[in-house]
């Protein structure tokens, strides 16, 4: 008897689907486009997003030590940094290798004038952080190390990046909500619209019996459907379109494709396939049953 119910269901679903044929048919137009547009919006901050954490993980802070400071202490320092919540990687520069690299980045041919290393102290801790909004702590906790003489970090970056993150998650957070609430109102729409339509039908159900559940089922499936091939239609067009996009830009723009590390599309999907169809079934779904709990009266 339940599956003979449960296959009622999905089949009066796929017929509400055909009754409402226009009114179906605008509102998978409508959840497409909303999607696509929010699928063009991901992908657009998705990569922003890349070139931001690219950023990120070129901004450190460097730490140099007090004079007389072994490399055995300065290495102790670096295992005991390395704990921090703060930290994603160290890396050690001798007084030697920078030494060298001053010499190769500003002396080149002159530096053959030193037979010293004037640089003797100037051995450091260069750190990477998870994020660079947690360089502030960072930075208190390591200028109370006694050892440590100087403390080099870059406080406007850090607040710059921080701060385009945030504003990348609110405008994220307030475009999704604002395309939920559309999408939703419209499947809304559909549904009524089929209540409408099947009114005498919905009333004959209930006078012979029929669980509310069992009338109102297959509006819920007709929107779970409306909701997957809403979501499927723009994934597919995104797809192609991400695609050709980025090798116009890369063919035609080398010196931006040098600047900007686009994200290939296989990535991007990782997360907008299920993104975009858990918000299509979640649309169909969530429309259909608050619709109907609101206006199904029989």
């Amino acid at each position: 008897m339940r599956i003979s119910s449960f296959f009622y269901t999905i089949g009066q679903g796929f017929k509400n689907l055909g009754r409402n044929k226009w009114y179906t048919l605008a509102s998978i137009a409508t959840i497409s486009a909303c999607l696509f547009l929010f699928g063009l919006f991901y992908s657009i901050i998705t990569n922003f997003q890349n070139v931001v954490k690219t950023a990120e993980e070129g901004v450190s802070v460097t730490v140099f030590f007090n004079e007389g400071i072994g490399e055995e202490q300065i290495l102790v320092v670096k295992s005991d940094l390395e704990k921090r919540p703060e930290v994603r990687e160290i890396v050690y520069v001798s007084a030697d290798e920078a030494w060298e690299g001053f010499k190769e980045e500003y002396l080149g041919e002159y530096a053959d004038g030193f037979t010293e290393n004037p640089l003797a102290d100037s051995a450091n801790l260069q750190i990477y952080l998870n994020d660079v909004s947690m360089q502030g702590a960072l930075v208190t906790y390591i200028e109370s190390i006694d050892v440590v003489r100087e403390v080099n970090r870059s406080e406007v970056t850090a607040t710059t990046l921080s701060g385009l993150n945030k504003l990348i998650a609110y405008i994220s957070a307030g475009i999704i909500i604002i395309l939920l609430l559309v999408s939703i109102f419209l499947i809304s729409n559909t549904v009524t619209m089929g209540i409408a339509v099947r009114k005498d039908e919905i009333n004959i159900m209930k006078y012979i019996g029929a669980t509310d559940f069992f009338v109102r089922a297959p509006f819920v499936v007709e929107g779970i459907i409306i909701g997957i091939i809403g979501s499927l239609i723009p994934l597919v067009i995104i797809y192609f379109v991400y695609t050709n996009a980025i090798s116009y830009i890369v063919s035609k723009f080398t010196m931006l494709s040098s600047i900007l590390n686009f994200l290939p599309v296989e990535i991007v999907f990782n997360k907008l396939f299920p993104i975009s169809l858990a918000i299509g079934i979640g649309i169909g779904f969530f429309g259909s049953f608050t619709t109907v709990r609101k206006h199904l009266h029989v």
